[in-house]
């Protein structure tokens, strides 16, 4: 009977080779939970304690069931940021000038997201299975965040007219997010092996912004909070989507210890295995295109040439999706990667 040990991805994520490959995932939405068990629970998250215990009872309990050694959980920064809604164009941004900046309402964020989450977390420690611990923490990234507020075309205007506010824009957030940090790791870190950033910084082809900004104003933001976790003894998973090798140097020598996200048509796990596989781990692997578009058993040959791959590598690898699980995913497609790396691992 499958037994899971948080600390296989622990070693994964600090680039050891673990006792097992463990499986990974950045995200599983809740309705392709319910669509795989059969049973609707989402809206519980929305009720009283007894609903949300309810609900991490489903929750938690999918990911043990499913073979994972840990959960991902986290609470999200940008959707709870007064005015937010530009990254996901509900809204435009509310920052366009430095007016603006000036009377955002920054220091009320770390309070609303104690606020927010708080109940959530308590509820997420009572259902803990035996043997597991969280990835994730404190959710969405200094890009991320810097856009949900100002808007991406808005931020290039920013950029090209008023270059201080462009560069405050990303060291406010490095402010708001680190406190959150400092504050989140005393208070729910005993919950968390691995603290995990996503911060989505390119698309197929290059980065969304140029490489010198984003060494210049973001990666020494991550540098921040990367060191915040260290000091709790905890390694440091970033998630990027995109095409972001021009900075990856960077990225690790600001104290990343494994990096997540793939796709093979910017290029495929082993590479990113092959290039920084001596420096971090790597997390991901199954193409998520390819979790919609090829049949089962094509599937299953793809699932077992990664997995191949990461262990004839002998590197810190976790397996899974390169993105995420969205619930327009078929449950036969899913189950067939996993069942695929659960055999392969002898259970």
């Amino acid at each position: 009977m499958f037994q899971p040990d948080y600390e296989n991805i622990v070693s994964a994520a600090y680039n050891r080779k673990s006792a097992r490959i463990p499986l990974y995932e950045h995200t599983i939405n809740d309705g392709f939970m319910e669509k795989l068990i059969g049973k609707k629970f989402s809206e519980l998250r929305n009720g009283n304690h007894a609903d949300i215990l309810e609900y991490f009872r489903y929750h938690n309990g999918f990911y043990k069931e499913m073979g994972y050694d840990t959960i991902s959980c986290e609470g999200w920064v940008g959707p709870i940021m007064p005015g937010s809604g530009a990254l996901s164009g509900i809204r435009d941004g509310v920052i366009k000038t430095r007016d603006d900046y000036e009377k955002y309402p920054w220091d009320e964020v770390e309070e609303i997201f104690f606020n927010e989450y708080t109940p959530y977390f308590n509820a997420f420690r009572e259902t803990m299975p035996q043997g597991m611990l969280a990835v994730g923490g404190v959710g969405n990234g200094i890009f991320e965040c810097v856009q949900d507020v100002v808007g991406y075309e808005d931020l290039c205007v920013i950029c090209a007219d008023d270059e201080e506010l462009y560069a405050d824009l990303f060291a406010k957030v490095g402010d708001v997010l680190s406190a959150i940090w400092k504050r989140f790791l005393p208070q729910f870190g005993d919950l968390f092996c691995v603290c995990r950033m996503g911060d989505d910084l390119g698309f197929k082809s290059a980065t969304l912004l140029s490489p010198d900004d984003i060494r210049k104003h973001i990666i020494p933001q991550y540098k921040r909070i990367a060191e915040i976790s260290r000091s709790h003894k905890k390694p440091f998973l970033f998630h990027s989507c995109g095409c972001i090798f021009e900075v990856m140097p960077d990225l690790i020598a600001a104290g990343i210890t494994a990096k997540h996200s793939n796709e093979d048509a910017i290029a495929p796990f082993s590479k990113w295995i092959d290039d920084y596989g001596s420096q971090i781990g790597n997390f991901g692997g199954i193409d998520t295109d390819v979790l919609c578009d090829i049949t089962p058993c094509n599937i299953v040959e793809y699932t077992t040439a990664v997995y191949n791959e990461c262990a004839k590598k002998g590197h810190g690898v976790a397996i899974g999706s390169g993105n995420s699980i969205p619930d327009y995913i078929s449950v036969e497609r899913y189950t067939a990667s996993i069942d695929t790396i659960r055999r392969l691992r002898g259970e």
